[in-house]
């Protein structure tokens, strides 16, 4: 089995590539020329620098979907919902429990 790695690259890498390709975009014949251009003078792939400057319009508004923080909160969200249904869960089976084990006691006269 193989493992994927990946390689993480800084927010100001990120954003100073980006940043080139919008700059030079007009100097090249397309926006894809432009993106294979800058991604290897920066030592990424196309399609990673690509999948940055989708993300980079979503969150200027140039290009419909999901912001960075929207889905950064969505994904808080979801990790807080997991864990409290993960809690109740646990209190409900405690309670289940506490009550089998009352109804088991023999009665005080």
């Amino acid at each position: 089995m193989t493992s994927k790695t990946t390689n993480k690259v800084s927010v100001e890498v990120c954003a100073r590539a980006v940043r080139m390709v919008q700059e030079q975009s007009g100097e090249y014949p397309s926006c894809w020329a432009a993106v294979v251009s800058v991604a290897g003078k920066i030592g990424c792939s196309a399609d990673t620098l690509n999948e940055w400057l989708k993300k980079a319009e979503v969150d200027s508004g140039k290009r419909a979907g999901v912001t960075t923080d929207v889905a950064e909160k969505l994904k808080a969200l979801e990790r807080e919902n997991r864990e409290l249904r993960q809690a109740n869960e646990i209190l409900c089976k405690a309670s289940a429990y506490f009550a089998q084990a009352e109804l088991d006691r023999p009665l005080k006269r």
